[in-house]
Order: C-alpha cells, then structure tokens, then sequence
C-alpha cells in the first residue's frame, strides 16, 4: 500500500483531507430543494464506491502488504470497531446535515465539526501523544473560542433578521449533538489500527465506508418517517428525483471519503513522516473553515448582517484559523 515517507506528504495529505471535508456539503446545497435524507442515500452509496476505490488501487500498489493481505491477518475486533466507527460518524453526519438543511452551513460546520475537533483532538492525543502538548491544547482552547462566537454570531442574526427562532434553535442543538458523536468515531478507527494484527488505513477506511453503507438504512429511514423539520418522506420520492441530484449526492459522498481515507492514511504515518492520530484529525477538521467561507461568502448565509455581527465572524474566522494553526505546527516543536 502507498503510505507517505516524508513530514511535508503527510501535512499535503492532512491540508487535501481538509479541503475535501470543507467542500462536500456544497453537493447537498447545490441540490437546492432536494431533501436532505434523500440526498443522503446517493451520499453514502458516494462514500461506499470510494472506499472500495481507494483500497483496491493506492491499498495495493507501492510496498509492503496489500490491503488484501491486511484483511487476511487482522483481527476480528479490529475489523469490527472500524464499522462500528462507520456507523458513529454515519449518524454524526445525518444530524450534521440535517443541521445544514436549518441553520446552514456557515453555523452547522463550525459548531458542530468544531466541536468534534476539540473532542476528537484531546481523546486522540490521549491515545497517542504526539506534537507539543501547549500548542495542541491552545489550539483546542482558540478553537472552543471560536465555536462560542460563531454560535453567538448566529443567534444575534437571527433575532435581528426575525427568523424562525425555533428552527434556528433546533440547528444549533442539531449541529451539538453531532459534534459530539464526530468527536468520537477518529478515536475508534484509530484503536482499529493499533497492534499487529491492526488494520491499514485503506482497509479501515473500506471497512468503515461499508458501516456507513448499511447503518444508512437504519438510521435515514428513522429519520424519513420521523424527521427533524418538515413532513415525512415517503421512499418512493427518492425514485423521483432528477438525474443531478442524484449524482450531487454520489459527488458528496465521494469528497467526503477521499478526506477520511487520506486522514487515516496520514495518521497512520510514521517515522520522520509522523504527525499524528491528533494533528492529522485536527488538520483536517480545519475543514470547518472552509465550509464557513463557502457558508458566509459563496451561499451568503449572513446577509444584511449587522456589523457587530460581521465583527463576530471575523473574531471566529481568526480564532478557528490561529487555533489550527498551534495544531498543525505541534510536532515541530515537540518537547525533548
């Protein structure tokens, strides 16, 4: 399987897996009208082909053992956490999204992601320390900070622009609830990955895709008969949606798994190229920030906003972007 050699692939794979977190969710917004769980089926079928893609080319070419031979000897256990894994993030998601279809994307991504990174970050430092253990947590702190602003921000336009509060309400606890459980399912994978008989990052992240997959089936029908905003969805209306919207959702899917696959791949890294289970969770958490600029500048979630609120948004955005910047540089300046 390809694995990077050197600290600046890692840190190119960790900034790609950023860029393809922060950037996926513009599928489900491109799709306008479209429900969010009828999206989600065409996503996680997305998530599924790119999975079995990744492993059957970059996991079996380059040296070492294929990710064929990894599936032979790893264990059962492993095998296991890395689709239970699947199935955490799964649901984390579909609130994630559900959160975007209320409250958009500029709110649901920085609350919610953000929040998966302080989560994710600590609890994956714990498991595997690695970077300076100041710049790490000052970052987490300035990220925290970030999260509160935001939120605020949010809550301060939306009463001056009269909206729904209700709705508004529901996809800040939405956008919550998911941080929470994405904060969980990295340190799950990783565990998945450790001892000898531990699974490679492609293996992982087809065994994850595949938990994705089959926990969709549970998860979005409960969430089509009893769903967070608005009527139910009948499955038939899934059948009925144009050609566009269905391949926006395969494309989401699609980004979203080329980010995690080249996450794992570069947590997984070691030697000189190491940066961490941490550092690479947290790199690619930055994704937050590019789906708020997308959110704020291209979908204009905040506009006519006051200017104490534009003010908000640019204490966040520098906030985010110092907070991430302690993170990735961390394992330069580890402590002897």
């Amino acid at each position: 399987m390809i694995l990077p050699e050197t600290y600046l692939a890692t840190l190119l794979l960790s900034i790609f897996s950023m860029l393809c977190w922060g950037t996926w969710a513009n599928a489900y917004k491109l799709t306008k009208k479209w429900r969010f769980e009828l999206f989600y089926f065409d996503y996680a079928i997305g998530v599924a082909l790119a999975g079995i893609a990744a492993a059957l080319t970059f996991g079996s070419y380059g040296e070492g053992m294929t990710f064929l031979d990894n599936l032979d000897i790893a264990g059962k256990r492993q095998m296991g956490m890395a689709i239970v894994a699947g199935a955490i993030f799964n649901l984390a998601n579909i609130l994630l999204v559900a959160a975007i279809s209320l409250a958009g994307m500029a709110v649901a991504f920085p609350v919610g992601i953000g929040l998966a990174l302080v989560i994710g970050v600590v609890v994956n430092y714990i498991l595997k320390p690695a970077g300076n253990p100041m710049f790490v947590f000052g970052g987490v702190l300035l990220v925290m900070a970030a999260i509160v602003v935001d939120a605020l921000a949010y809550a301060h336009h939306a009463q001056t622009k009269g909206t729904h509060q209700k709705v508004g309400l529901k996809g800040l606890a939405l956008s919550i609830g998911s941080g929470i459980l994405m904060g969980t399912f990295y340190p799950i994978v990783q565990m998945s990955m450790e001892s000898e008989i531990g699974l490679g990052p492609y293996t992982a992240g087809l065994l994850f895709s595949i938990g994705v997959l089959i926990s969709t089936f549970v998860f979005n029908l409960y969430f089509m008969n009893l769903p967070v905003h608005g009527t139910p969805v009948p499955i038939g209306a899934y059948f009925q949606g144009s050609s566009r919207n269905h391949l926006l959702g395969l494309i989401g899917g699609i980004l979203w798994c080329a980010g995690a696959i080249t996450n794992f791949v570069a947590g997984s890294a070691s030697g000189p190229a190491q940066i961490g289970p941490a550092v690479s969770y947290g790199l690619g958490q930055g994704a937050t920030m590019i789906s708020a600029f997308w959110g704020v500048f291209v979908w204009k979630e905040f506009a006519g906003a006051t200017p104490k609120v534009r003010n908000m948004l640019i204490l966040m955005f520098a906030l985010f972007l110092t907070g991430l910047g302690l993170v990735s540089v961390a394992p330069l300046f580890v402590q002897k």
